[in-house]
């Protein structure tokens, strides 16, 4: 059974940064692609950032490029997403997703995790 664990959501002024971090149990890490999707109140699940299993390659939003950064390391079972120059409209919940199918970064997602809140204060 796959678990997610997100971790290093929190309150921060516009213009700062954070680190989000997402552990992943229950089986072999390299073998899954993962993406991070965020949820604002009152708005739909949007997708943020994906990397793919040997870290290659990656795929951003628009609304984030140049400002996020996806990373990971497969011997920590963890991905990673630095988030700088954060802006108010990037509060939101942020989550944690893994797929073992082959790199489709914006597709729906097999697994997922619980969580965490950014907000982004003015």
């Amino acid at each position: 059974q796959v678990q997610l664990a997100e971790s290093g959501g929190g309150l921060v002024q516009a213009g700062g940064s954070l680190r989000l971090s997402c552990v992943l149990s229950g089986r072999t890490f390299s073998k899954f692609a993962m993406g991070w999707f965020r949820q604002a109140p009152g708005k739909e699940r949007e997708f943020v950032a994906a990397i793919n299993r040997s870290g290659s390659s990656t795929d951003y939003a628009n609304t984030v490029k140049g400002r996020f950064t996806i990373s990971r390391a497969n011997a920590k079972n963890t991905v990673s997403l630095q988030m700088d120059n954060l802006k108010p409209e990037d509060t939101a919940s942020y989550y944690c997703a893994a797929d073992p199918n082959p790199f489709n970064p914006r597709r729906d997602y097999l697994y997922w995790g619980q969580g965490t809140h950014v907000a982004v204060s003015s």
